[in-house]
């Protein structure tokens, strides 16, 4: 794999900015990437206010996902709409990093109205990208191609964005090693535009081989934990061998042990980027946690998510800490 970075050009990129500290963002009127960018549901109304929120909080990045199916019917549109999040974003003070493709969750999926929330789910809507037949068939990567090199074109070079996501998770959804080839000419296609922000793809799980190949050809480190403060401060000293910067994509799972409360300090003593899932309850509903069934009440701590529909905290001792931590900056 050619044109990655040097460990000398990671850092100088990352000594650029202050502690990176940000959210998972889909707006709390979309249930999914789809809800998020398509024509008739893209809300700039409610994005302009949910990260007005972020910024309000000293969040200075935000993770967000697109989608290959809305590339593929209205390429020009979402370009323009890609555009204008990113007009909202910087006059935040936020800048994005943006994720391509995911194995997670609904591996069907069609472009149009997009489905309610299943009661007490959790992530009920969300959807793969490009989905379990594409993963596999080469033969149909090629509008996959165009997607990543088109949006790449389109915004590699420019400086509202902070780096490029290329695959939430590959090999999830039980799909293990098979992923691996399409992640790497998801690589390819990216180094083959060559955009001026780092690329990377996140290790999450015990897939030797799929690890090592992101390792090996990510700029920057980038990693999900949403364990407790003695395991991602484990997982952090080990992800140090990589002599890169790193940064923390996922993470903040209150039911799972890790909290705001833990886990930022050990970011921020460590220098470690980190950007917990979830800012606004909504069609989402990834306050419930994973695996919850439908028609479960809303639990009493919540997984996910720190405001409320209407901006106010789930708890106001969280969002005093994260002004603290970052405004210490």
């Amino acid at each position: 794999m050619t044109n990655r970075w040097s460990q000398e050009r990671a850092w100088e990129w990352y000594g650029g900015y202050r502690w990176l500290v940000g959210c998972n963002f889909t707006p709390s009127t979309a249930i999914n990437q789809l809800e998020m960018w398509q024509a008739d549901t893209f809300d700039e109304e409610t994005i302009e206010r949910e990260l007005g929120w972020a910024s309000e909080i000293g969040f200075n990045t935000a993770r967000v996902y697109l989608h290959d199916l809305v590339w593929e019917i209205d390429s020009t549109g979402v370009i323009e709409r890609i555009n204008r999040f990113l007009e909202i974003a910087s006059s935040k003070g936020i800048k994005p990093m943006f994720v391509f493709f995911d194995d997670c969750w609904n591996p069907t999926f069609e472009a149009g109205k997009q489905p309610e929330p299943k009661p007490g789910v959790h992530n009920s809507g969300w959807v793969q990208s490009p989905g379990p037949e594409k993963v596999v068939d080469p033969s149909m990567w090629g509008t996959l191609e165009n997607y990543v090199k088109g949006i790449l074109t389109a915004f590699g070079n420019d400086d509202r964005i902070l780096l490029w996501d290329l695959y939430n998770e590959p090999g999830n959804d039980k799909r293990g090693s098979k992923s691996l080839g399409f992640l790497k000419e998801v690589f390819r296609w990216a180094r083959d535009v060559d955009p001026s922000q780092p690329i990377s793809v996140g290790v999450w799980f015990d897939n030797n081989e799929l690890n090592a190949f992101q390792l090996a050809n990510s700029d920057i480190v980038t990693f999900h934990d949403y364990h407790d403060a003695a395991h991602l401060e484990e997982q952090i000293s080990r992800l140090k061998e990589q002599g890169r910067p790193m940064i923390c994509t996922e993470y903040m799972a209150r039911t799972n042990g890790s909290f705001f409360k833990t886990s930022l300090p050990v970011f921020k003593r460590e220098n470690v980027g980190c950007i917990n899932w979830g800012l606004v309850d909504g069609k989402t509903q990834t306050k419930y946690p994973w695996g919850s069934e439908p028609g479960s009440p809303e639990p009493e701590l919540w997984f996910h998510e720190i405001f409320h529909g209407d901006g106010i905290p789930y708890l106001q001792d969280e969002v005093d800490l994260i002004r603290r931590l970052t405004s210490s900056e």
